[in-house]
């Protein structure tokens, strides 16, 4: 059985016991989260769409940590003008586990 939900402005194909690393979210490590919008159920019957999503459905999983990602360089140069610019980024994200896909 998979669920697709959408977090963070973005979507996720997830299965149970699955770790994926979404956009920061409040939440300790160790507490649950539940996800409400589920756009998509699939399994052995069959997918369902929801309209744009699915009521009664749900997604819970397990924050494992608070952590960052790799630092993504941004350099921008103007030829022949002696100018540039050197500038880092590390997104936070949250690790989660899928715990459960509860169809409605």
């Amino acid at each position: 059985m998979f669920a697709v939900i959408r977090t963070g402005g973005k979507q996720y194909r997830v299965v149970p016991d699955a770790v994926l690393k979404v956009e920061k979210l409040e939440a300790e490590a160790g507490s649950t989260i539940t996800f409400t919008d589920v756009l998509a159920l699939g399994g052995e019957a069959g997918v369902t769409l929801g309209k744009p999503i699915i009521e009664g459905a749900s997604v819970t999983a397990t924050v494992i940590a608070q952590d960052r990602l790799a630092k993504v360089i941004i350099f921008k140069k103007r030829r022949r003008q002696n100018s540039r610019r050197k500038n880092g980024h590390r997104q936070q994200v949250t690790v989660l586990r899928v715990s459960g896909i509860n169809a409605a």
